[in-house]
């Protein structure tokens, strides 16, 4: 059922990258590029990972449960439903501002905004002043979201890139045991402070992304489309081949990018309506909308902010116990989440989300059994049970919809319409995140287990889905798979990037704008020495 194969491509590329035997820790500037990226790239989900565990563990802080007067399902809903709603209200213009004005721009933008939203939430007064504090939380997170997401893929080194961008996700494990730590620390606090310091502790993250941001380069493709190609080129050598101006890999890199984005221009426009214009991107929007739901949809949602509530219908109601539970998951989480994003590259993405996917729905199914003979007959052994199902189901989530999610997706679509394909992504996610944070703690007060067997319907839509529309996009270069679905169109870039690299060793591009060794070398030292 997969689209194309991992096997084909440029073949100056794919040997060049085979024959480069150096690890990415002996190259001292893609080793500082790498430490650079994660406080301004890898590290934005901190922020959705510490509001997560935040509010799951704000529920059993008896200063914030007395300060909002004990809200109820309904008000619990939508205290966690603001942070997805706010998301939603950016997203129609977080791609305009990524691609007008750079990743690196909307990165520090959306952390900006981040910003102020921590410092009113640590500050609010009222129940009105907090939610609106949520919303400006989650308005700011896309921005960052799409373009951190966008630049991993742009600018990480070809043999790391997957990796690298598996991590992406993982980075929400550090914010959320972060804030389970914290709220277990404050939760017996009789003040106030109990809840404010770890509302206040959410703005470490965008202000990582604010000190940092200055010292990362930006996106080589994003440069290359404004029509700034020795600054593009100067970033590929020093980073892509250690300064080695003489480097066959990185001209045939340049090559290649500036080859498929020409084509890209020429083959679309750049506006919304492209997004549905052809079959093939019509198929990336299929996709990138099904993650967006899958990604919620998948019975994560219960854990990420309702875990005491699922505790209370298995007879575990003590605040202590709970928080404990939370720290624990989050620490686990983190551990998988790490591991498998390290490792999961190694499989191809369509077997890793069929695993994941199948996986989910065993456990899931085990899940509410057993939660289901827990409320019948009060088994201690059930209830034991789904505390173990719910540490189970962290490693069966990640293997898919945590590490492979943006790695994905920056492979699916091309660059022209990449930051708007992860923006519908976020769309539906943040859509389908905010119904479920409003309807979850209901379904949960109300339907208790049943509710639980929605899921499991879902997980059954995803594995079928999976199967039959998923492309395997492993093992190939973004510029490679920028034509997917449209194997015409690859024939023409084929052409292309031959034709650049057999013109002129001595240049990286045969147009007029042609870069030689000297242009790169004055550029780079320039740009270094500020």
């Amino acid at each position: 059922m997969a689209v194309g194969d991992s096997s084909q491509g440029n073949a100056i590329i794919s040997r060049l990258l085979s024959e480069d035997k150096v690890p990415w820790y002996q190259k001292r500037n893609l080793r500082m590029l790498y430490l650079v990226m994660f406080p301004t790239c890898i590290g934005i989900e901190m922020t959705s990972g510490f509001d997560s565990s935040m509010i799951n563990g704000l529920q059993a802080v008896d200063s914030w449960e007395s300060f909002f007067h004990n809200p109820n399902s309904t008000i619990l809903g939508l205290i966690s439903s603001l942070y997805s709603l706010g998301s939603i209200a950016s997203l129609p213009f977080v791609p305009f501002v990524s691609d007008r004005f750079g990743r690196r721009f909307a990165i520090l933008f959306g952390s900006c905004i981040m910003v102020i939203g921590a410092i009113l939430q640590m500050a609010a007064q009222d129940f009105a002043m907090f939610v609106i504090a949520r919303f400006l939380l989650g308005f700011g997170i896309p921005f960052a979201i799409v373009a951190a997401s966008s630049m991993i893929g742009e600018l990480a080194y070809p043999k790391e890139r997957a990796r690298i961008g598996s991590l992406f996700n993982a980075s929400w494990f550090i914010g959320a045991i972060v804030a389970a730590g914290v709220t277990l620390g404050t939760f017996a606090m009789k003040s106030t402070w109990g809840w404010r310091i770890p509302s206040v502790l959410q703005i470490i993250p965008s202000l990582l992304q604010i000190s940092f941001i200055w010292f990362l380069p930006e996106s080589p493709r994003w440069l290359i489309s404004k029509g700034r190609g020795e600054e593009a080129y100067a970033i590929l050598v020093k980073y892509h081949a250690e300064g080695d101006l003489d480097s066959v890999f990185v001209k045939a890199e340049y090559a290649e990018i500036e080859a498929t984005l020409e084509l890209e221009k020429e083959t679309s426009n750049s506006g919304w309506k492209d997004l549905v214009g052809t079959p093939g991107m019509r198929k990336r929007i299929l996709i990138g909308s099904f993650l967006g739901l899958a990604t919620q949809w998948s019975g994560n949602g219960l854990t990420s902010y309702f875990l005491s509530k699922i505790l209370d219908n298995v007879g575990i109601h003590d605040n202590r116990v709970k928080s404990e539970i939370n720290l624990a998951m989050t620490c686990w989480g983190f551990i998988n989440a790490t591991t498998l994003a390290l490792t999961i590259t190694k499989i191809r993405r369509r077997t890793a989300y069929l695993i994941g996917t199948s996986s989910l729905l065993l456990i899931f199914t085990g899940w509410t059994i057993a939660s289901a003979r827990y409320a019948l007959d009060g088994d201690q052994a059930s209830s034991r049970a789904v505390i173990a199902f719910i540490f189970l189901y962290s490693p069966a989530y990640n293997i898919c919809y945590n590490a492979l999610t943006y790695t994905y997706l920056v492979e699916l679509f091309p660059y022209r319409s990449r930051a708007k394909g992860i923006a519908i992504f976020q769309w539906w996610g943040r859509a389908a995140g905010f119904f479920n944070q409003f309807v979850n703690p209901i379904g949960i007060a109300n339907a208790g287990w049943k509710y639980y067997i929605s899921y499991c319907i879902v997980l059954v839509f995803e594995v079928v889905f999976v199967y039959f529309l998923f492309p395997e996009t492993s093992g190939r270069s973004l510029e490679e798979l920028a034509f997917l679905f449209e194997d015409n169109i690859q024939e023409i870039q084929k052409k292309r990037v031959e034709q650049e690299m057999s013109e002129d060793p001595n240049t990286v591009s045969p147009g007029a704008k042609s870069l030689d060794k000297d242009d790169a070398y004055h550029f780079e030292t320039a740009r270094s020495s500020h």
